[in-house]
């Protein structure tokens, strides 16, 4: 109703439209009546004229007046879902991932989708047919009182046993309708996952498996729709019987009357028109009211995306930032635990500066919490105790949107979406210029291969980036951020999964974009951050230690097992090292292959 209340105009040229095509229908039950009454005689033939002109101007005006009012109420209904899908949308983009580890997205999906499709319908189809045949209903009740009253009493005691089954019906149609679309939702989530793991299912062979939990999944929902299409059938029964079944009653004696001589021919015939012209509307609104129930079961499954409301609350009157920008950070005492993981503590009193300027490293075992200081610097959640600022403002303080744009965040897993590399590129900032949006993919060594596409920066890339290798789409994303040219960098170190030739050029990108740059690397191989300013070493969610690569090394501890580890994985045993024959045959079958490969 609210989406709907934007647009008084065409809710008054609807509603005019509306009455116009009520009025010139029942005026015409009158007409029938003079015909019947005063016009089958030679002596009024030109009544008969006159009364037959009168039904065709009705005709035309019923006609233009119809066709009016569909115009104005379907782009109404149309209008009213765009700004439904864009607001629901828009409000989607303002949650916390916080909300996204709950919802599926397959689901959100089909509630953006099937949901909205089936309110369009109702307000584009449906609700033209329900205004119409009110009006009618209302409009024809009144006129068959008028026309006689006794047959018009005896009409309303069928009423309740009419209007008590549509809404007990009505509220069970909604109920069904609202667990039809979750079944409906949970095909388009299960689909949208095998889909978006294609590869992964075919690899396993797990085709066979997924289809079978897919014809699962639809038929709990054709199960629960055969339910709600059950129901809407016996309430249109109902309805329609007890209606009509009314309507012959009454004529039965309106034609008594009529032989008794208390009542016209004519008058009753425009009796009865009126009485089907109520019955049908009854009948049409009670199928309209179950489309009605649909819609709103869908209605409610969009109002909680419409009305959600993230869990990181800004401020109504935020802190400013200082400009000019520093780019410093700092974690004071946080303690975090992650919502659906609340027994597991992810960072504990955990502190840590970072001057403007310098390269720290995190590095650690998995679980550590290198990867949610990201999370809280990002401020896709708030800790549970301590602070996080950058550039001295506590970031729950400060708005969201203005210590973003001091953040470039390069991930391990890269995001390309399928629209052009020049969208691509100028993700961070859509309004830079050709010239800065080429500069950072020359830095960022990605022209090369750009200028080899056929359309250049105008080529589109595949869903998530798929027409490229994951080498390209690195150098995308450096490309990215180095035009965002943000003081702060977050980088998920994406090397690592890369071939030598690909990483070189990556690496030497990287070294590009952290210059002059605040950079928190979170390092899965050790010898991409020897270089750092200095290195933090985490474990169970705190720091363990911290220093440079060789003081730490010296020092030994975790990061001196981890250095040990991974650097002497990497260099092969020699034979000569091995004290047994059988260890020397298995060194050299060893050697051998790595050196093929």
């Amino acid at each position: 109703m609210p989406l709907l209340l934007r647009y008084p105009g065409q809710l008054a040229g609807a509603l005019i439209a509306l009455v116009a095509a009520t009025v010139a229908t029942l005026a015409i039950p009158m007409g029938v009546r003079v015909m019947l009454d005063d016009g089958f005689s030679a002596d009024n033939a030109s009544s008969v004229d006159d009364a037959f002109l009168l039904l065709m101007i009705l005709a035309v005006a019923m006609g233009v007046a119809s066709a009016t009012r569909y115009f104005f109420v379907t782009r109404l209904g149309e209008r009213v879902t765009a700004d439904l899908r864009t607001g629901v949308f828009g409000n989607l983009l303002m949650l916390s991932p916080q909300f996204f580890e709950t919802v599926r997205t397959g689901e959100i999906l089909s509630r953006l989708t099937a949901d909205t499709t089936l309110v369009r319908v109702v307000l584009t189809s449906s609700l033209s047919v329900a205004l119409r045949n009110t009006f009618l209903f209302l409009g024809a009740a009144v006129m068959a009182a008028l026309t006689a009253p006794d047959l018009s009493a005896m009409v309303l005691l069928a009423v309740p046993l009419i209007v008590l089954p549509l809404i007990g019906f009505g509220r069970l149609v909604r109920g069904l309708s609202r667990a039809s679309q979750d079944r409906l939702a949970d095909t388009g989530a299960f689909a949208s996952e095998a889909l978006q793991a294609i590869k992964v299912v075919q690899s396993f062979n797990h085709e066979g498996h997924d289809r079978q939990r897919y014809r699962g999944v639809v038929e709990r929902a054709y199960v629960a729709a055969r339910k709600h299409v059950t129901a809407r059938a016996f309430m249109t029964a109902i309805i329609i019987t007890l209606a009509f079944a009314s309507i012959v009653g009454v004529l039965w004696m309106g034609a008594r009357a009529v032989i008794a001589g208390d009542m016209t021919g004519g008058t009753l015939s425009q009796f009865v028109i009126y009485a089907v012209i109520c019955a049908t509307s009854l009948a049409a609104l009670s199928e309209v009211w179950g489309e009605f129930q649909m819609a709103a079961g869908a209605a409610e499954r969009l109002s909680e995306l419409l009305f959600a409301r993230s869990e990181i609350a800004v401020r109504a009157q935020p802190v400013a930032l200082p400009v000019p920008p520093r780019g410093e950070v700092r974690f004071e005492g946080v303690d975090f635990r992650y919502p659906l993981r609340p027994e597991a503590s992810a960072l504990d009193r955990f502190s840590l500066d970072v001057a403007p300027g310098e390269t720290v490293a995190l590095v650690g075992p998995s679980g550590a919490g290198k990867s949610t200081v990201f999370q809280l610097l990002l401020r896709f959640y708030d800790p549970q105790a301590g602070r996080v600022c950058v550039d001295g403002v506590d970031l729950k303080d400060a708005d969201p949107d203005d210590f973003r744009r001091r953040i470039a965040f390069v991930p391990q897993e890269t995001v390309v979406f399928g629209t052009s590399v020049r969208e691509n590129i100028a993700y961070g900032r859509p309004d830079a210029s050709e010239a800065d949006i080429r500069a950072a993919a020359e830095a960022a060594h990605a022209h090369e291969f750009i200028s080899q596409m056929p359309d250049g920066y105008d080529t589109l890339l595949g869903e998530r980036g798929v027409t490229l290798s994951g080498g390209q789409r690195q150098r995308l994303v450096i490309a990215r951020a180095l035009l965002r040219d943000a003081p702060i960098l977050l980088l998920d170190e994406a090397t690592s999964a890369l071939d030598s030739e690909s990483e070189a050029l990556v690496q030497d990108a990287l070294e590009r974009l952290m210059a002059g740059r605040t950079v928190l690397v979170i390092a899965h191989r050790l010898a991409t951050v020897t270089k750092a300013d200095r290195i933090i070493v985490m474990d169970k969610g705190g720091i363990v230690a911290q220093g440079t690569h060789a003081s730490l090394v010296q020092e030994g501890g975790l990061y001196g097992r981890l250095a040990k580890l991974q650097f002497d994985v990497d260099r092969l045993p020699d034979a000569a090292d091995m004290t047994t024959p059988e260890t020397e045959e298995t060194a050299a079958i060893a050697a051998a292959g790595h050196k093929a490969g």
